[in-house]
């Protein structure tokens, strides 16, 4: 694990700042390792504070101290959940959802700047500011919703994967999920070698994942201009309940409840002066990573999309709704032999870097909510065997087809989920009592408040369609 040098660690934290963490110094003026404040825990306790962060010189080498969080968080933005709604949204409507995840992207470039604004103002995550702040039935029934929401991105793991493998290597889909179950060693090997490690894997898969869809986007060489247009917004999205379907379940896929409490998290791992000066550096260091980190996700969404309406969707494809299909298809419609390899590659790719933070999120969630600690194996095997159950059933009952209605049905239900983990984030960075200085201005609380209000409403227009038809 990598260890923050003394000098490194953190200074003393103002009081009214709401951080919650104490530093001591001693009277040479050194400062030492924030310590947890009486009745508070640490969030992600093994590696808080693990990385040190420089205090002076050239201002890349803070930024590069920084850079991490961000692409871990990108992670759960381009996920196999992704994928289906993407594939499905451009095959039946070419480039017009776009749009869709282009705001979808921008919302999450703000709601990650206030997760991770949270963490570093208030020394807490969002598990641990919901705890103190409701009551005990409310802090549970957003803990199970919350565990919800994992579950339905552990869902899209397992299927993303198994799929993967089936397609690279023949290996069938219910033996491909019950191997899924493997990766909470891979998870764990991970967390011993230290925190930096973990992030280093994290972004050697994303430049995988990267270089495979650059590959194909030049080999299908969509019309620039139809890909312009589609990145302005349409009504007909709003009027056509298909449409709608698919960019809420976009929505879902693209902004993830459970990375708004992953990220409040992970970015106390470095090692910033816990002053409020030292704070106000670290918020910013922290909202350019997770920004340049959340562009690279948006390039990735979209190109997903751009190559299923290049390939499909003006080439009597529309119905292609299935990843399976699409990896069929790919390398006769480009004309590019590997196409179908480079898709499957990249998918592998995905659904192995969001094993890594959909874990870190439940161990963060779980202590968070309830103080509850389990080994990471155990939390893993456990949170991944509950995944597991349905895609085993689903394939034995309905085959690839229902494995494939079943991914998409799991990018809505995390959507559903957003509310409850928005409003209480947006409620906590705009309260000056929990965040103190750092609490953010009115027009940006007045935003943030019209994204959730956009995020409610989006819900229940789609709950009032699936119940009334």
């Amino acid at each position: 694990m990598d260890a923050a040098t003394p000098q490194n660690a953190a200074g003393a934290a103002s009081s009214g700042d709401g951080a919650g963490i104490e530093a001591v110094s001693d009277p040479a003026g050194a400062d030492h390792p924030p310590r947890a404040a009486a009745g508070h825990r640490l969030s992600l306790s093994e590696v808080h504070s693990s990385i040190a962060v420089p205090q002076g010189g050239h201002w890349g080498r803070r930024l590069l101290a920084f850079l991490g969080p961000g692409y871990m968080v990108s992670v759960g933005y381009m996920d196999p959940g992704n994928w289906a709604t993407s594939l499905a949204g451009g095959a039946r409507f070419g480039y017009t959802l776009l749009s869709v995840i282009l705001l979808s992207n921008l919302m999450a470039i703000l709601l990650q700047a206030l997760a991770a604004r949270l963490g570093i103002a208030s020394g807490r995550d969002l598990a641990q500011a919901c705890r103190e702040s409701y009551s005990r039935p409310v802090g549970i029934a957003l803990w199970l919703i919350c565990e919800a929401a994992i579950i339905a991105c552990d869902l899209a793991e397992v299927i993303g994967t198994a799929i993967a493998l089936q397609l690279l290597f023949g290996i069938p889909l219910i033996a491909g999920a019950l191997i899924t179950a493997l990766d909470a060693f891979l998870v764990l090997l991970l967390m011993n070698r230290g925190f930096r490690f973990l992030e280093a894997f994290v972004v050697a898969l994303l430049i995988v994942i990267a270089v495979c869809f650059v590959i194909q986007i030049v080999a299908a060489a969509p019309p620039v201009a139809a890909v312009v247009k589609g990145f302005l917004p349409s009504g007909e999205i709003v009027a056509n309940p298909a449409m709608l379907y698919i960019a809420i379940g976009i929505i879902g896929a693209t902004v993830m409840p459970h990375n708004l409490y992953l990220h409040s998290s992970i970015v106390q791992t470095r090692a910033y002066r816990r002053t409020p000066q030292g704070r106000r550096e670290a918020i910013k260091w922290a909202t350019t990573d997770s920004t340049i980190a959340l562009m690279l996700a948006l390039f990735v969404n979209a190109a997903i999309l751009i190559v299923a309406a290049a390939a499909f969707h003006g080439t009597g494809h529309q119905d292609i709704a299935e990843i399976s299909d699409a990896h069929r298809l790919l390398s006769p419609l480009l004309g590019l032999g590997i196409a179908s390899t480079l898709f499957a590659v990249a998918l592998l790719a995905s659904g192995l870097n969001s094993t890594v933070t959909a874990t870190l999120a439940g161990q963060i969630v779980m202590e968070g909510f309830v103080h509850l600690r389990m080994p990471t194996w155990a939390r893993r095997l456990l949170t991944r065997g509950i995944a597991i159950v349905p895609v085993v059933v689903v394939t034995w009952l309905y085959g690839e087809r229902g494995i494939g209605q079943l991914l998409v049905l799991s990018q809505v239900v995390l959507s559903m989920q957003l509310p409850f983990a928005v409003i209480p984030l947006v409620r906590f960075v705009s309260d000056r009592r929990k965040m103190g200085d750092l609490a953010i201005s009115r027009p940006t609380a007045a935003v943030a408040w019209a994204v959730a209000g956009v995020i409610v409403v989006l819900n229940l227009k789609l709950l009032y369609d699936t119940v009334f038809g």
